[in-house]
């Protein structure tokens, strides 16, 4: 199946010379001129890998690389201006899997999504305690069986996972995995963990959901 890589950069010059040579290359390209946009585009199309530019007029990439990472562990290679070193860091921990300083050479930049790509092939696992959690593959194990979840469910326990500990609020949720589109006091996040709860519970996991009275959620920590 064709590849689906995603470009969000704002420069119409930038983008259609790595487009062409990604087309090239045997790739589909999907772009996007400002951090709203792409991050729309990663939601619905669910790309294969992002190509990120730092400078966006709407949004600095770095935030659009966490906001991408708290969902989905997509590689992120991210093009920016800056060479400094404690840039680059801040990238890195920001959830960026590479980066390359501009100007670069379009066959660099092919090669260096090559490669992620490759590294993705392997897949990333969630592993915390008995849970376990395949994002690439969409699929969830408990104590070494499956938990059949919902879409939704899916994304909201993975959510969790990658901060496990962290009490997150249902405005955090409702912004991060239903996007800020649900309708003011809906009660849909409350929904979605009590179906998790009950079938993790059938598996003894009930207690990995932990309720913070007043604030939030969080997933428990072995």
């Amino acid at each position: 199946m064709e590849q689906r890589i995603l470009l969000i950069e704002d420069n119409p010059d930038i983008t259609r010379v790595v487009q062409y040579e990604l087309e090239q290359a045997g790739y589909r390209v999907l772009a996007a001129p400002d951090g709203v946009t792409g991050l729309t585009s990663a939601r619905e199309s669910s790309p294969d890998l992002v190509i990120l530019d730092l400078g966006l007029p709407d949004f600095d990439g770095a935030e659009i690389a966490r906001r991408l990472r708290k969902t989905s562990s997509v590689p992120i290679i991210i093009l920016t201006a800056m060479d400094a070193v404690d840039r680059k860091v801040n990238l890195l921990e920001a959830g960026a899997d590479d980066y390359m300083t501009k100007p670069f050479h379009p066959e660099e930049l092919v090669a260096r999504v090559k490669v992620q790509l490759r590294h993705q092939q392997h897949g990333e696992v969630i592993s915390i305690g008995p849970l376990e959690i395949h994002p690439q593959k969409r699929l969830c194990h408990y104590n070494g069986h499956e938990v059949r979840l919902s879409p939704k469910e899916f994304d909201l326990l993975t959510f969790l996972a990658r901060q496990p500990g962290r009490v997150y609020s249902r405005q955090e949720i409702e912004r991060e995995v239903w996007n800020g589109e649900l309708p003011s006091n809906s009660n849909v996040v409350d929904v979605h963990m009590a179906n998790m709860r009950a079938k993790l519970r059938d598996l003894d996991g009930y207690g990995i959901i932990r309720t913070v009275r007043g604030i939030g959620y969080a997933l428990k920590t072995p």
